[in-house]
Parts: structure tokens; C-alpha cells; sequence
């Protein structure tokens, strides 16, 4: 038995809101039993939400997020990818010095914090990385996008990460609201400013016809070497879920030195293992090639098509949960079982401050028929 509760998050097709059991205020410190428990609900609901973890300590979040997976050895899920200085990673974080497997986002100049006296972090924004950028009049009138739905993971060389854990330090009052805009359909939807955007990757395969679902269990995703690298000077749809064909990627001969063996070939689908589910789980914007079952080989602009079809479904208003922010908020995701993206935009003066960890996991994610 044990006390931990479980509630879903009202009006959303997925997520739960975790109560800990009464005098536990560390969730890195569950007993064997309860984490268990947290681990099972985790892989339901897919994205779980501990409010009151402001102070939660660096290395608890470590240890918490490596718990998830006994097979992960440690790295962080983006290694030297997020550092390279052409890398669209580059400036998306700071470690923290005594936690480097913590990242440390957000937006604004915070002194004295996690060991430095200095931190300076800026929040992704679409103008940065979408090929057409809503104009200034937009952004001024509260509209924002999707920047990019992804995938936590290095997609090169090392595993993607079981889950992420997430926490909000410092973040903007809920009060404070932005609407994302869909081009192709007009639709809206307002969020908090900075809310995190989920996409459930069961959803996502449930939408498929039946055709396709089959075609999507035989298919493997093949990763560009060094992904973000590869799409640094690249720009977005402006949906996120891929890229534009617009052959500004970076030469295969110009990328740092790869390896083909280390080359992420995964499968389309990978399939939950509480529930059974199978997972549409496509990192739309670092794809290279699709290999069917059949042989057929779909390449490069093909596939950012092929993909976009499948995924699109899935990010309609109905059918994502985005988290708005509150202080000490600690959110957990199964990041093999779901997509996500930054929203939103600040204007000068404005702070956000969060902790990031995931950790490589040690053996890939396979899909079970």
C-alpha cells in the first residue's frame, strides 16, 4: 500500500498532480515501495506534477531522475551537443557546477545562484528558429508559437532519456497570458506565459488509421549525425514539429567528426511498459531518413513531409496538455512516451528561472507488438 495520490489534471486528455505521503518533502527520498508507485503513475498519466519543490535541492533532482532508470549511467541526455558553439542548444542552459547533469534555463540575470555568482539565461523564442516569425504586432499583442517539439535526447551516440524532471524556481504568475496561434486551421489557445506543451504520443498513434498505424510499427526513424547541429542554420515550420526543406542544413562533410555506428536508428513506436500503449515517438525536427519494412528508403525532405502528416493530429488544442507554471512546481515527464516544447516569449526586465535534468538511458526504446 501506499499513500501517494494521484489526481488528474481536470479538463486535460492526460497528466496527474502527485500528493506525497504525509512528512515527505524530498520526493528523491521515497522508500522503494512509493516510488514504485510513482514510477507506475508516471508511465499512466505520462506527465506528473509535485507542486512544492522550490527548494528542492540540485542533487535531489538528480538522484530522483536517475532512480527512474537503472540502466542510465549518468551522462546527460544532450551531452557535448548542448555546448557546441553551433549547436542550436548552445545557449539554451548553464550547468549547475556542483550538478552538471542540471541544467539551469530560464530568462533574465540571477546573482549568487546554484554556485554562480552570475547566471545570464535567455529563453528559447521562435524568431530565432522558424522560417516565417510572427511580426512584431503579434508578439506585442500577446500572440506566441510552439518553438520546437521534441525529444530530450542527443539522438546521437547515446540513448534517449527514460523521463525529465523539470522545476520551476522563479516563473511568471499564471495570471500572465500569451495565445498560441495554429496558421493552418486559426485556432487559439491561451496560456500562461512560458507554459510547457505536451503531446501525448499514445494520442498521437491513436489518431492513425489503421493503415498507417501498421505502416508506423514497421517504420524506423534514422537521426541525422550531430541533429543540431546538422539543422543549425535549418529553420522551423512554424508549428515546430519539423523543419523546412530549404537545403540550409549543414553538409554531412562539414559536421564534426561521426561515427556511423553511432547514429540513432529507432523505431517509430515505442510501446509503454505499464500500459501497453504504443507511442507515436518521431523527434520531427532532427530526422534524416525513414526506413520502411518493405526497404523503402524515405529521405530527407520526404520524411520531414511524412512525419508532419503523422504528428499534426496530435497538437490540436484538444489533445495537448500545457503545464502553467507555479513556484516549486517539480514536473516529471515520460520522455519516451511524450513530445514537448517551450512557448512563449519575455520582454526585457522579465525572469523565468528553472532546473532541467535527464539522464541518457542505457538501452533504447523498442517497440513490442
Amino acid at each position: 500500500m501506499t499513500s501517494l495520490k494521484a489526481t488528474p489534471i481536470e479538463s486535460s486528455p492526460f497528466g496527474a498532480v502527485i500528493t506525497l505521503p504525509e512528512g515527505v518533502t524530498d520526493p528523491s527520498t521515497l522508500t522503494d515501495n512509493d516510488f514504485d508507485e510513482l514510477k507506475k503513475m508516471l508511465l499512466t498519466h505520462l506527465v506528473i506534477v509535485i507542486p512544492n519543490q522550490e527548494n528542492l535541492p540540485a542533487s535531489s533532482q538528480y538522484h530522483l531522475t536517475r532512480r527512474f532508470d537503472p540502466t542510465c549511467e549518468g551522462a546527460y541526455g544532450h551531452a557535448k551537443e548542448f555546448r557546441h558553439e553551433k549547436s542550436v542548444l548552445r545557449r539554451d542552459g548553464k550547468s549547475v557546477p556542483s550538478q552538471p547533469q542540471v541544467q539551469i534555463l530560464g530568462q533574465g540575470t540571477f546573482k549568487n545562484h546554484a554556485g554562480l555568482e552570475n547566471v545570464t539565461l535567455r529563453h528559447p523564442v521562435h524568431d530565432d528558429f522558424h522560417k516565417d516569425v510572427l511580426s512584431q504586432e503579434e508578439q506585442d499583442a500577446g500572440y506566441t508559437r510552439f518553438y520546437r517539439w521534441h525529444i530530450d535526447s542527443a539522438l546521437y551516440g547515446l540513448s534517449p532519456p527514460f523521463c525529465t524532471t523539470l522545476l520551476g524556481i522563479d516563473v511568471p504568475p499564471t495570471t500572465k497570458t500569451q495565445k498560441i496561434r495554429y496558421d493552418d486551421t486559426k485556432e487559439e489557445i491561451e496560456v500562461s506565459q512560458a507554459g510547457t506543451a505536451f503531446l501525448s504520443g499514445a494520442i498521437a498513434f491513436n489518431l492513425l488509421s489503421e493503415e498507417d498505424k501498421e505502416i508506423a510499427l514497421g517504420t524506423t526513424v534514422e537521426y541525422a549525425p550531430h541533429p543540431y547541429i546538422f539543422i543549425s542554420p535549418a529553420r522551423a515550420t512554424s508549428d515546430g514539429l519539423t523543419m523546412a526543406s530549404e537545403g540550409k542544413e549543414t553538409p554531412l562533410d562539414q559536421l564534426p567528426e561521426w561515427e556511423e555506428s553511432k547514429i540513432k536508428k529507432l523505431p517509430m513506436v515505442w510501446t509503454n511498459p505499464i500500459t501497453g500503449n504504443h507511442h507515436l515517438q518521431v523527434h520531427g525536427c532532427c530526422i534524416r531518413r525513414l526506413h520502411r519494412a518493405d526497404g523503402t528508403i524515405v529521405e530527407l525532405e520526404d520524411a520531414r513531409k511524412e512525419v508532419h502528416r503523422l504528428m499534426r493530429p496530435a497538437i490540436a488544442p484538444k489533445n495537448i496538455y500545457v503545464h502553467n507554471w507555479n513556484k516549486g512546481d517539480l514536473a516529471i515527464f515520460y520522455n519516451q512516451g511524450v513530445l514537448h516544447s517551450v512557448t512563449g516569449h519575455f520582454s526585457e526586465g522579465e525572469k523565468r528561472l528553472m532546473h532541467q535534468c535527464n539522464i541518457a538511458s542505457g538501452v533504447d526504446p523498442v517497440t513490442i507488438r
